[in-house]
């Protein structure tokens, strides 16, 4: 690439939370006209970053300077930034779901005079950043009426809205499925190349990273590793590879992605027979239709399938009933049938659920890592119903060791670890409920390629323990890599059971779209 001139210009940035340097003399330069990926594992200071260049961190408590458009600036919050077209997209989107379009884009910016908001002028406005992103939708439309896609989108209107020159994505595609999550890396083009709009891609899609990216800084152990320039060929393959990009990422190159496992699988643990659902909202309309599926003691089974193909709804139903209407079918386990008919019971028949949200499921963000670690069965370290804490600082501090949970302490708020720490923290509390099967709901969502690979290292030593898993994962190379045999779901049917070894990504598609 040709040498372009800076936008943005981060220098020697460095900042210091009581205890822990975040930020070590962090260098970033965003060209004018590019799409920056910024990468790294869980912790690593992005997020740190971006919060310094946005006014979160204020101007004064942290050392460094930022130059955008030439101009040194402090800002003091991040109404400043914005003002100078500097706007920040969460992982988590910020939308009003019960405003329409049009409100949410211009939520905070109305288009008013004398504390009147002009609603034609509001509409017609809208249109306009709408059409730039593709959105064909009534403006006056709920925002909660929109897929996560579409909604992705709103957020990037909103940001337009604002006169952004600079747009910075965390994980944008995180919630996205395949078809949402190239739409949106063909927009973030579209905006470089028609409207001259920069991005700054936070993503732990590395896939997506080299498909997209000009240039790519690889931030490790809050220090900038290195910048790397990336040029394609005619057919756009881009000139860095993915394990090139982890590579700098963890500071070795992980040879194997799935670790292998060889350990034996033994009898059937689990099985489900003839399993329907309802919608609990439509109750004519069937989620699941006379599912069936076995597991084995020490074995990791796939379930492949498209967003909205009845992955969760499957693991939500069996899991105590949580989910659906008029649910019919059979559970057994080791042969016997079971009547999971709530979550206590299944925990108790040796069920267990790591949710695809931890966050909002899985973790109580305001308790600490201990009080996270016993919470699904209690009962084990109490008497009388008085919890023994000194029993529960033994399982919490035992588990901490087995999962080499990165924290200085388990008393260590949830909320405030990286992704992957908080994963095997929820990891931590399953298995603290003793389970016999163990259901893993996109288990690495959102988390960087070093931890994924310590989650697949716990998921190999589960199995080893003769658990049966059963693993669900929008990811389908993931999914082949992981798992001893896969089953294949379509609009809440299983059309294929596939072994592991032999699938490939064709293959699932051809039964997914064949139903």
């Amino acid at each position: 690439m040709s040498e372009q001139a800076a936008l943005l210009e981060m220098k020697n940035i460095t900042k210091t939370f009581p205890g822990v340097k975040a930020l070590d003399n962090v260098n970033l330069r965003v060209k004018q006209h590019e799409i920056h990926a910024l990468v790294g594992e869980n912790g690593a200071g992005k997020s740190t970053l971006m919060k310094v260049l946005s006014g979160v961190y204020p101007y004064g408590t942290y050392d460094g300077d930022i130059v955008f458009e030439g101009r040194q600036c402090a800002y003091a919050d991040i109404k400043q930034s914005e003002k100078d077209g500097i706007v920040i997209i969460h992982q988590e989107l910020a939308l009003s779901p019960y405003l329409s379009i049009a409100e949410n884009i211009f939520l905070g910016d109305e288009r008013a005079k004398f504390n009147v908001i002009n609603w034609d002028k509001t509409r017609d406005d809208a249109l306009i950043y709408m059409r730039k992103l593709g959105l064909d939708e009534n403006p006056n439309m709920q925002v909660n009426k929109l897929g996560v896609g579409k909604q992705q989108l709103v957020e990037i209107a909103k940001a337009l809205a604002k006169d952004a020159k600079i747009l910075i994505l965390d994980e944008p595609t995180s919630a996205l499925n395949e078809n949402d999550s190239e739409h949106l890396l063909q927009i973030l083009r579209e905006l470089r190349d028609q409207h001259n709009i920069s991005s700054v891609l936070i993503s732990h899609k590395l896939n997506e990273v080299a498909a997209v990216a000009d240039t790519i800084t690889i931030l490790r152990d809050g220090k900038t590793i290195e910048t790397l320039d990336v040029e394609r060929d005619k057919a756009g393959t881009a000139s860095i590879s993915e394990d090139r990009i982890i590579k700098g990422m963890v500071g070795r190159e992980i040879t194997e992605r799935f670790p292998k496992r060889n350990n034996p699988i033994g009898d059937v643990v689990f099985e489900v027979k003839d399993w329907t659902v309802h919608n609990p909202d439509n109750p004519e309309q069937k989620k699941l239709d006379k599912v069936n599926l076995t597991v084995h003691a020490g074995e990791v089974v796939g379930l492949a399938g498209l967003v909205g193909a009845g992955r969760t709804e499957l693991a939500t139903s069996i899991f105590g009933k949580y989910y659906g209407d008029n649910i019919s079918g059979r559970t057994l386990i080791n042969g016997k049938e079971v009547n999971l008919n709530s979550i206590p019971k299944a925990i108790e028949e040796g069920l267990a659920y790591v949710t695809e949200d931890r966050k909002e499921f899985g973790l109580v963000l305001i308790e600490t890592i201990k009080e996270n670690t016993t919470l699904a069965k209690l009962k084990k370290i109490s008497k009388a119903n008085v919890i023994d804490e000194h029993e529960e600082i033994l399982a919490a501090e035992d588990y901490r060791k087995k999962l080499n949970t990165k924290t200085p302490s388990i008393l260590q708020l949830a909320g405030n670890l990286s992704g992957g720490n908080q994963q095997k923290v929820v990891l931590a509390k399953w298995l603290f409920s003793d389970p016999k099967i163990l259901i893993l709901d996109e288990p690495t969502r959102g988390i960087d390629v070093g931890a994924k690979h310590e989650i697949y290292l716990i998921i190999n030593n589960l199995a080893a323990q003769g658990i049966a898993c059963v693993l669900i994962s929008s990811e389908m190379p993931e999914i082949i890599g992981m798992s001893d045999r896969i089953y294949v779901i379509s609009e809440g049917r299983i059309t294929a059971e596939l072994e592991g070894k032999t699938a490939t990504q064709e293959e699932i598609m051809r039964h997914i779209i064949s139903n």
